[in-house]
């Protein structure tokens, strides 16, 4: 079993993993092959459900927020022309959309898990 706080380092490296796949030069970032928006879904989908078992004193909303946030810095450093990016605010959306479809998918496991 992991300590809290290595699940807590393997988080903060899955952020920064992504963080710099979302801000590589388009042509050379990974691609799941189903169109940008499915990139953006995929990804929050795994750093909600990562972040539920990783940080696990952080309540939802918390977490929510955090990612929501972390979304809206990946699409501003998008922005920066050097990067040869496209920065979208319905990237941001869809975020925000699979953060909240991930909590509410994990909520009723977790309220199973935590019967006596």
């Amino acid at each position: 079993m992991l300590s809290d706080r290595a699940r807590r380092w393997l988080f903060g490296a899955a952020v920064l993993i992504i963080y710099g796949l979302a801000i590589m030069p388009s042509e050379k970032a990974p691609d799941l092959g189903a169109g940008d928006k499915i990139n953006h879904i995929a990804a929050f989908l795994f750093l909600t459900l990562f972040g539920r078992w990783a940080l696990r004193g952080t309540g939802r909303l918390r977490l929510a927020l955090g990612l929501s946030a972390f979304g809206a810095l990946i699409e501003v450093t998008q922005a920066i022309p050097a990067l040869n990016r496209d920065a979208s605010a319905w990237d941001w959306i869809a975020d925000s959309a699979a953060i909240g479809v991930a909590l509410l998918l994990v909520w009723p496991v977790e309220r199973l898990l935590r019967r006596p």
